[in-house]
Parts: structure tokens; C-alpha cells; sequence
């Protein structure tokens, strides 16, 4: 079962902030999601073969191999700060109130 501390827990280590009626009726979905997947266990596929795949569609994808189409110089053009040759970006551990 799940609860409003364990889905205010979550909803802080995903930096979202709620209302306590936005709060409960989170708390309402989530422990309906949990028990509609729970239904899952009491299906018996102990004779059932597993599928990877429904459709027999093959990939029709190209191979997947590098290409050096441009300079990290021309890359760092484009991005709005840098520093040492890498892209400066906000800090997310300390809710980006310090220095990077």
C-alpha cells in the first residue's frame, strides 16, 4: 500500500511540488496502478512461451557506426556556456543555487 509520505517522497526526488488535494489524489492513482498490476500475478503462465517479438518485422535500420561530421570547437559554438573545452551546465545536487 502506498502512501501520502511515500508519493510526497517521490514527488520531492523528482522536484515537483503539490497541493495536499493534488497530493491525495496522486496517492488514490498510484495505489490503483499498484493494484491493477498486482492482477498480474494471479494470471497462470507457467505453460505460456515467452514472445520477444508480436509482428514478424525485421529492423530495417541502417548500421549503427560513428561518424566524425564535426569539431568539438564547431559544437561549442552552438551551446550557451563552456568551460575548458567541455559544456558548463546547472548544478542539480544542490537545487542550483551554487557554483558549478
Amino acid at each position: 500500500m502506498i502512501d501520502r509520505d511515500q508519493v510526497a517522497h517521490v514527488a520531492g526526488l523528482a522536484k515537483l511540488q503539490f497541493t495536499d488535494d493534488q497530493l491525495t489524489a496522486f496517492t488514490k492513482q498510484m495505489e490503483d496502478i499498484i493494484a491493477m498490476a498486482d492482477q498480474l500475478d494471479e494470471v497462470d503462465v507457467g505453460d505460456t512461451t515467452p514472445m520477444y517479438q508480436v509482428t514478424n518485422l525485421s529492423n530495417v535500420f541502417r548500421e549503427d557506426k560513428p561518424e566524425h561530421w564535426q569539431t568539438r570547437t564547431q559544437l561549442l559554438q552552438n551551446v550557451p556556456e563552456k568551460e575548458a573545452g567541455l559544456i558548463k551546465v546547472p548544478s542539480i545536487l544542490d537545487n542550483g543555487e551554487g557554483e558549478a
